[in-house]
C-alpha cells in the first residue's frame, strides 16, 4: 500500500466517498464496542526515542530491555500477508512500528489489518529493535486507536502544491510539509530567546490593552469597532509604545511587550494586517543602548536557529556583528546632491524644495502626496540599495518621528535609527521625547499634516500628555517586527510563511 493514496478530486466525488467510507468504519468500531475516540492513552516517550534505544541494540542482545509506549498519527501502513510495517509521526520525527501475526493478540493484529488507515492517530508498546536493513523499529506488542481520521492526507506527503491552499490549511501544511513545520518551531524558539535576552536584563513583561480610545505610538490607520456594552466607537491598537512609556513613568524603569498590533493598510510579501511586535522601553538609556540591544538579541537569536548567515530575498546575509553603522544626512549628500536640510524646515519639512527633489529623481510627487510619503520614496530609490546586509540607518526627519528626542545642534533632526537587511526594515529605535511640551507641539503638527490629508500621521493623546507632564525620565525605546526577524533567520520570502494563520481574502480555497 502506499504512503498515502492520492486526495481524490471532490469534484468527482470521490472525497465524498473516502469520508462516507470512514465514517462507516467509526459506526462498525463502535457496534463492536470499540470506542475510535477513547479519553484516555498512555504515552511515555516520543518517536526520536526508538532511534536512541536502538543505539546500543548487539546481535546477543538484538532487543531493548525496555519498552516503549508510543503515540502518533499513521503516516505509512505496508501490510505484507502474515505481518505489516507502518510508521508513527510525532512532533520529534517518526518511528517505525512492527505488526506480526503471531506476537499479537488477534484483535489488534486485525486492527492493524482492517480497521486503520494513514491519517489515523494510534498507540503501540513494545520492545525496540533493528531489521534486517538496519532501521530501528518497535515490536507492536499492544496496539490502540486512538482518533479515526475522517479525510484523506495530502498527497504522498510531499507537502501541499497549492500555496494558497497551505495559508488556509495550515494544519494540513504542519502535517505534510516538515520545511514549514521547522519554521514555526524556530520562531518560537526566537521569541523565547528574546524574552530570556530581555529577562536576564532585569527587563519586566507586561500588557497593554488592545481595545482602545483612539489609536496612537505609530503613523498607521486603525481599524475600527465599537463596544455594545459601552455603545463607544474603539480601535485595535497600531502599537503599544504610549502605555508602556506611561509605566516607565510610574517607576517601571525597564518594561517590554511582545504583542499582536493591527494595522488597516495593504497587504504583501512583508505586511499583515495583524503582525507580532516586540516593544521594550528603557530608562537611562537611549538609542545607542537600543542599537546594543538589537545587536544581542539578532545575534542570539540566530545562534538559537543555528545559523550565522542566511539567503533571503535573493542575497546573502551575514549575521555576525557588529552590524554595519550608516548616518542618514551624509548618505542623502553623497546621493541626492544636497544636504539633507535642504529638504527641512524648522522640526517640519520644506515641501518645495521636496517636491522639487523628487521631481529632478523622476519620482511620482503629486500635489496631495504626503510630505512624509515623498521622504520616504527618495529613500527607497536613493539609499535603500546601502541597506542589503543588516544596517542601521541613524538620525532621520523630526517631521516624521514625533515621539523622539532631537539630536543636540538641530531641531530637524532626531535621535532614531532603523535597522534594515534586504532592504527592509527589522527595528526602529528612538531616544524617547521627554519634554511634555515639545511632545505637545509634534502632536500637534501631526494632527495638522492629518487635517491636509495624511491619514497615517499621529493623533494628539491628551492623557499620554499629561502622563508625561507628571515627569518622564530620558529613556530609550524599541520596536522590534519579530515576523521580520523570523523571515530573515529562516530565510522565508513571504510574512505569510512565518504566521500560523495569516489573513486572506475569503475565497474558493477556503476548507470545503
Amino acid at each position: 500500500m502506499a504512503d498515502a493514496a492520492p486526495a481524490p478530486d471532490p469534484n468527482e466525488g470521490g472525497l465524498d466517498a473516502i469520508i462516507a467510507l470512514k465514517k462507516a468504519k467509526v459506526a462498525e468500531l463502535r457496534a463492536r464496542g470499540t470506542d475510535p475516540y477513547p479519553a484516555r492513552t498512555v504515552r511515555q516517550q516520543d518517536c526520536a526515542a526508538v532511534a536512541r534505544l536502538a543505539e546500543g541494540l548487539t546481535e546477543a542482545a538484538p532487543h531493548s530491555a525496555q519498552k516503549v509506549s508510543l503515540a502518533g498519527r499513521l503516516v505509512e501502513l505496508r501490510p505484507m500477508g502474515k505481518s505489516i510495517f507502518a510508521r508513527l509521526s510525532d512532533l520529534s520525527g517518526r518511528a517505525q512500528i512492527y505488526f506480526k501475526k503471531d506476537a499479537l493478540p488477534a484483535a489488534e493484529f486485525e486492527l492493524a489489518k482492517k480497521d486503520l488507515h494513514v491519517g489515523d492517530f494510534l498507540s503501540v508498546t513494545g520492545p525496540v529493535f533493528r531489521t534486517k536493513t538496519g532501521e530501528p523499529t518497535v515490536a507492536v506488542e499492544s496496539a490502540a486507536l486512538l482518533a479515526k481520521a475522517l479525510r484523506p492526507l495530502p498527497e504522498k506527503w510531499h507537502g501541499l502544491t497549492d500555496v494558497d491552499l497551505r495559508y488556509r490549511q495550515r494544519h494540513l501544511d504542519l502535517i505534510s510539509t516538515p520545511e514549514s513545520r521547522e519554521v514555526f518551531l524556530k520562531r518560537a524558539k526566537i521569541v523565547s530567546t528574546i524574552r530570556r535576552v530581555l529577562d536576564s536584563r532585569g527587563f519586566v513583561e507586561v500588557e497593554t490593552p488592545v481595545l482602545l480610545g483612539q489609536a496612537g505610538g505609530a503613523s498607521a490607520r486603525p481599524f475600527l469597532t465599537h463596544h455594545n456594552a459601552l455603545d463607544q466607537d474603539m480601535v485595535l491598537r497600531i502599537a503599544t509604545e504610549l502605555y508602556l512609556k506611561k509605566l516607565v513613568i510610574g517607576g517601571l524603569d525597564r518594561v517590554y511587550e511582545i504583542g499582536r498590533v493591527f494595522r488597516n493598510e495593504g497587504i504583501d510579501t512583508s505586511h499583515n494586517p495583524e503582525f507580532t511586535m516586540l516593544e521594550v522601553y528603557e530608562a537611562y538609556s537611549d538609542y545607542e543602548g537600543m542599537a546594543a540591544l538589537f545587536e544581542t538579541m539578532l545575534a542570539e537569536c540566530a545562534e538559537a536557529c543555528g545559523v550565522t548567515a542566511v539567503e533571503w530575498r535573493g542575497t546573502k546575509i551575514d549575521l555576525k556583528p557588529p552590524l554595519r553603522r550608516l548616518y542618514l544626512p551624509e548618505i542623502w549628500k553623497e546621493r541626492c546632491g544636497e544636504p539633507i536640510e535642504a529638504v527641512l524646515q524648522g522640526k517640519g519639512f520644506n515641501r518645495a524644495a521636496l517636491l522639487a527633489l523628487a521631481g529632478r529623481l523622476g519620482l511620482p510627487a503629486g500635489e496631495k502626496t504626503p510630505s512624509a510619503k515623498l521622504f520616504d520614496r527618495i529613500v527607497e530609490a536613493k539609499i535603500e540599495d546601502l541597506l542589503q546586509q543588516p544596517t542601521f540607518l541613524f538620525d532621520h526627519p523630526t517631521a516624521i518621528t514625533p515621539l523622539a528626542k532631537l539630536k543636540p545642534g538641530t531641531e530637524g533632526l532626531v535621535e532614531r535609527f532603523e535597522c534594515f537587511a534586504a532592504g527592509k526594515e527589522l527595528s526602529n529605535a528612538y531616544s524617547e521625547l521627554n519634554d511634555p511640551q515639545d511632545q505637545r507641539d509634534r502632536l500637534a503638527e501631526q494632527m495638522k499634516q492629518r487635517g491636509e490629508g495624511d491619514q497615517e500621521a499621529d493623533l494628539l493623546d491628551e492623557d499620554f500628555v499629561q502622563a508625561m507632564e507628571t515627569g518622564m525620565p530620558p529613556m530609550g525605546g524599541m520596536g522590534v517586527g519579530i515576523d521580520r526577524i523570523v523571515m530573515l533567520l529562516t530565510g522565508r520570502d513571504s510574512i505569510r510563511d512565518v504566521i500560523l494563520f495569516p489573513t486572506l481574502k475569503r475565497g474558493s480555497g477556503a476548507a470545503k
